[in-house]
This record gives C-alpha cells, structure tokens and sequence, in this order.
C-alpha cells in the first residue's frame, strides 16, 4: 500500500498491512525542533537548521529526508499564518538559549525583559504588548494574558471572536497551493485550517492580537463556563457561523485533496480528572460540534479529528456522538484512559491517533528498552483490526533523549516487520 493507501484504509477501520505513522501533519503530533536537529544528526543528514513551523511551542519541520528515514505517512497542511499573526515565509536564523540554531519566520520579532525571558511580539509589532513568554532557559513559549478587567454589563461575545473572519483570499490560495504539494507527496493530507477550535485555551489568549478583548484568560473562562453559559453560547454560535462559511469556500477550493481536518485542540481531562462535566461538555460544546462535523461529512470526504489531552474516557462516547471519527492524543496514563479498555470499548467507532508512548515519562526519561516494551505494547493493542495511527502522545519535547525517539521509531518498524500483512489484511 502506498501511505495515503494506509491511512485510508485505516480511516475505514480495516487493517491495512502495516500501522500508519505519523510525526509533524499538526501541532499536536509535532517534534520539538531540538528533537529534529537530534534525529538529523543521528540518521547522519546534512547540518542545517531546523524551521520552527510553530514558533509558539517551537515545533520544527520534518522534512522530506526525516520523513523517509522515519517512515511518515502523512503530510500537513497548516494556516498561512502563526499563532502571533505573522506569516510562515521569509526564514531567518534565530539561536535558541541552548545554543541551537534554527530558522524562524521573518516575522518573528523578540526582545529579552529583565528576568532575560524572550518575549515575542503579535503581528511582528514591537510598539504593542508582548503576547508570549519564553522563560530563561526555556524551550517554547507561554501565552502572556493581556486581558481588559471584565465587566460584565458591557460583555461583548463579538470580542470573543474578534481574530476570526472570512478567510482572505491570500490565504485561501496557500491552502489550495499546500494541498496540492502534499497531495503529490502520495502521503495522507493532514489539514489544520483554524477557526474550528471552541473555547480551546491554546488559542483563546488571542496571541495574535494586539489588545484582545473579551475574555482571555483561562481561569476567568472556566469560570465564565460556569457563570456566563449564555455568552459563552453566544460566543460559539457567531464562531460556528464564521466557521462553517469558511468550510464551504475552503472546500470549494480544495476539495477531496485533503483527507482529514483537525478540528479542535480543546482539552477536556486533567491528568485524573476533567475540567467540566460530561453535562456541560453536552450543553455548550457539543451542539457546535454536531454542526460542523455534519457539514464536513454531508459535504466532503474528510474525516475529522479531535484533539483532547488526559482523562476524557468519560466525554468519549459524547465525542462519537458529536461526529468525530479520530480521537488524539491518547493519554493511557491519564486516570481511565488503559489502552485495551479503550480499544475494545470504542475501537470500532473511532480511530485511535497516538497513543503510541508515553512522553511524560517513559520517553523522556525511560531507557530505550523501556521505550521498545511500551511501544510494542501499545501496537499490539490498537493495531487489532485496524483504525490506529502510531504518534507519541502529544508532540515530542525538548530534551528528549535522540536515543529513546529512534529506539521508537525502530520498535515500530519491528513490528510491522513481524505482523505484516496483504493489503487483504490476512497475514502473510
């Protein structure tokens, strides 16, 4: 099978003949790009440095030479535009604290405050507030809350939506033209286009912004989930507006070159628990939810992937109902989260996208046979039957041992070595 032929044939929950992987389509399967330079130096590439393609958590680029080393079947498609509201082009060298050079966008604007943290600058303007924070010695950066005191007679749910619009026709075309180059890649096509993530505290800081207005700061939006339902109703129902009008004329334009869109990074599970009930993920979210993945699979072909950290085993059966087809990233650690219960309770309704180890601890900190056990594990346990794209759980971090990611990556490739199959699925 070629890998987009692996991927879709996962994506109908038959087994393809070996297990899909995936490092690098989002910012949520992503390698940090310490990680990157490590592993191109490791598989002994040519020294140059990595692009950080998400210079807010300093996600570097897997290029096409990493790519076939590693074995990736898929290909993203990302926003022409950062997180701060700079475009993606015009690189530059840019050193990190520890001493690594990588190459970030022309727009990346810093500057150090007195503590010697890196603060960077929305839309590349240095005359507005800094909206992230890399602490000394630090890896990615931390939104920095600039939100107004909130007064609640003058609550405006068009604040809240403020960063979204129609989509320019600039950027409808880096989406088309992104398309089409992964398409030709003969990988699966991965597209994260924005505008679809409710209430996700990676975006509602509005970095982007030079003085966002609304509400922006993540405790005072949990509360608001509490004490404010009816504007947070609001806010969700002009962005489901925005997003679903922007669907239509991305579709228009791309088509069936994309297979799956991730919707939504929004985390619903700590690492024992949830940041709400199952009833108010069903009152608030979900009716937003239902309405964009039902226009995405009335509409097209793609499948929709949800992102949501921790102990969400309780949400999952409400996820299914929503429409989602792919669950990431799998946190087994998480309380409720045992990759078997998962797999035999849910595996026949929703595709499994990571999972694959854990990066809390026994990637980062495991040694590589730790790290092959766990792997093998995982994949025995949701490879069955197929629907199981192999990530890490959650993006592979700075500081990383080089050795534990290639001793995953080798234990991937040892088992579909052992287990492969005919594209019939009957083993060989």
């Amino acid at each position: 099978m070629t890998s987009r032929d692996s991927i879709l044939t996962t994506l109908r929950h038959a087994a393809p003949d070996r297990v899909p992987v995936d490092f690098g389509s989002t910012n949520v399967t992503g390698i940090h790009v310490s990680a990157v330079a490590a592993l191109r130096d490791y598989y002994g590439l040519e020294k140059r440095p990595v692009k950080a393609i998400d210079p807010g958590q300093m996600l570097g680029e897997v290029d096409e030479e990493l790519k076939q080393i590693i074995g990736i079947d898929t290909e993203g498609v990302r926003s022409r535009k950062t997180r701060y509201g700079f475009v993606n082009d015009n690189w530059k060298p840019w050193r990190m604290e520890d001493g690594l050079e990588v190459l970030v966008a022309g727009g990346f604007e810093t500057s150090r405050d007195s503590n010697g943290d890196i603060l960077v600058y929305p839309q590349s303007d240095r005359t507005a507030p800094p909206s992230g924070r890399m602490p000394k010695s630090g890896y990615f950066f931390d939104a920095i809350i600039r939100q107004p005191a909130v007064d609640d007679q003058h609550l405006n749910p068009e604040d809240n939506v403020e960063e979204y619009g129609p989509i320019p026709d600039e950027d409808l075309q880096w989406l088309v033209q992104s398309a089409r180059a992964a398409r030709a890649t003969g990988r699966a096509v991965i597209a994260s286009f924005g505008g679809t993530s409710l209430g996700d505290v990676g975006v509602l800081p509005a970095v982007g912004l030079k003085h966002p207005k609304g509400i922006r700061d993540f405790a005072e939006w949990y509360v608001s989930i509490r004490t404010r339902r009816d504007y947070i109703h609001k806010v969700f129902e002009r962005q489901c507006q925005i997003a679903l009008a922007n669907l239509e004329r991305i579709h228009a334009a791309v088509g069936d070159l994309v297979d799956v869109i991730h919707i939504c990074g929004t985390d619903f599970g700590t690492q024992t628990s949830a940041f709400c009930s199952v009833e108010t993920f069903r009152e608030l979210w979900m009716p937003y939810y239902k309405q964009i993945n039902a226009w995405v699979h009335r509409h097209t072909t793609w499948k929709t992937f949800k992102h949501s950290c921790g102990s969400v085993e309780r949400f999952i059966p409400s996820f299914i109902e929503a429409g989602f087809d792919i669950l990431n990233p799998v946190q087994c650690s998480a309380a409720g989260m045992d990759a078997g219960h998962l797999k035999s309770t849910y595996g026949d309704r929703l595709v499994f996208w990571g999972g694959g180890v854990d990066t809390q601890q026994v990637l980062s900190f495991g040694t590589p046979e730790e790290v092959r056990r766990q792997v093998l594990e995982r994949l025995e346990i949701f490879s069955r039957g197929g629907g199981y794209v192999f990530n890490a759980v959650h993006n592979i971090q700075a500081c990383t041992p080089v050795k534990n990611v290639v001793a995953m990556m080798d234990a991937v490739r040892e088992f579909n070595s052992a287990t492969a199959t005919t594209p019939s699925g009957e083993a060989r």
